[in-house]
């Protein structure tokens, strides 16, 4: 029986794929003998293995997966297809901007280059949606593992020739007090309750979404929402709540553990899943909100647009 090296973070890293690969382990520890790595600072030995799972995805959590992904080749589960967050984390955060020029010049064009050298000035910030970043990965891996065929077409665009498996992402039917939660919040039985969960970025159409709960509370004023997940530095959440004059409509409840996150899914009657731009993510939190029978609104976009029109509705 083959002996499989996993690599990935987990709880309590915020990171939904630490969430995503705490529920696979245990399902795949089943069928295969799994060592776990899920930390910086550990070395593979790839003559103890036969086979090396790399969880990568676009955040710090994962730098160590992507180093020994790129140090002991093996199969690559891509769950985004940008990794320019990764690279600067790993290169400009450590103030090793000779390592952000070189992986610039690796993956991309002379204006890359050119442009690259102004966010070294300080001109500008890195060009994170128009540079991915994965070309050294993807020269590296073996094999990879997507969730969609979004991320299938991106792979063979971006130029990966190897062998791609497309598994859906898994889901599961959460077993969660509704009730329960509501009355955590406050929140009257018959008063309707919107969420939106994980990682609170701007390109989940945060301020979008506010804008339209407020007009939403003039037709309906004991309309609430929850925001269910760490705020991006960039995203002054509170600030625009209360510009907006939604403070009483409105709480922002931060990083929670998985509990308590699909607690507050179960409370929610509608979810928010919305984004723009995409880089081919697929989401738990959909996935569970779906398992939970909530109405879910998408982004008709990426690996969202392959869900069954019948199944949420997508907005463009």
């Amino acid at each position: 029986m083959p002996r499989v090296a996993f690599f990935s973070p987990l709880p309590p890293s915020k990171s939904g794929i630490a969430d995503y690969s705490r529920t696979l382990i245990d399902h795949l520890s089943r069928k295969l003998p799994l060592e776990i790595f899920d930390h910086d600072g550990v070395t593979l030995d790839p003559k103890r293995f036969d086979l090396a799972l790399y969880q990568v995805g676009n955040n710090p959590w994962h730098a160590f997966v992507y180093r020994e992904a790129l140090r002991n080749p093996g199969v690559t589960v891509m769950h985004e297809s940008n990794l320019h967050h990764l690279i600067a984390e790993i290169t400009i955060k450590r103030n090793d901007w000779d390592g952000y020029t070189a992986e610039v010049e690796y993956n991309g064009r002379p204006e890359h280059i050119a442009y690259a050298r102004r966010v070294r000035a300080l001109e500008v910030g890195p060009d994170y949606e128009g540079l991915p970043m994965t070309r050294r990965l993807l020269e590296r891996s073996k094999a990879l593992v997507v969730h969609s065929q979004f991320m299938v077409d991106e792979m063979r665009r971006q130029g990966f020739q190897g062998p791609i498996a497309r598994i859906p992402h898994g889901a599961w039917i959460p077993d969660a007090d509704r009730f329960g939660f509501r009355h955590r919040l406050g929140v009257d039985p018959s008063s309707p309750l919107i969420g939106i969960f994980g990682f609170l970025k701007p390109y989940k159409r945060i301020a979008e979404s506010l804008r339209a709960l407020r007009r939403l509370v003039r037709l309906e004023p004991s309309a609430k929402m929850i925001l269910v997940g760490e705020p991006h530095p960039e995203l002054r959440v509170q600030e625009l709540i209360d510009s907006l004059g939604l403070e009483g409509h409105v709480r922002v409840l931060g990083f929670t553990p998985i509990e308590d996150f699909v607690g507050y899914l179960a409370a929610c009657d509608i979810v928010l899943n919305l984004r723009y731009p995409t880089v081919g993510e697929s989401s738990g939190s959909l996935l569970r909100a779906l398992g939970l029978g909530k109405a879910v609104m998408v982004s008709d976009i990426g690996s969202f647009a392959e869900f069954p029109d019948d199944v949420c509705l997508k907005v463009s």
